[in-house]
């Protein structure tokens, strides 16, 4: 996982999750990295249980696996939670977008 200085001056956090690299920005860098860290981690997993090698299949079914895992929780449910879940989205939003236009 690469990680870029504290104080980045462009405002970016650099994180690497299954070995590709995205710059992502947010108030709470090291928490960024952590969440990074944690979606490398399960699309890993899921990749050593199963026979895909597409890393869009994988991000999907690491989310989904993630998604249970909050489900069964009960924290799904929070209505804290959906600021929460909709700042991700935004961010997921971008990385696709952001995948679109270079051809990732």
């Amino acid at each position: 996982m690469a990680d870029q200085p504290h104080g980045n001056p462009s405002g970016y956090v650099t994180v690497e999750i299954y070995d590709q690299v995205y710059h992502l920005s947010g108030q709470d860098p090291d928490h960024i990295r952590a969440l990074a860290a944690r979606v490398d981690a399960k699309m890993r997993a899921v990749s050593a249980h199963g026979r895909t090698v597409d890393s869009l299949r994988l991000a999907v079914l690491a989310a989904l696996n993630m998604a249970d895992e909050l489900s069964q929780a009960g924290i799904a449910d929070a209505q804290p939670g959906h600021a929460r879940a909709a700042s991700l989205r935004g961010l997921l939003d971008e990385v696709l977008e952001e995948d679109l236009k270079t051809g990732s």
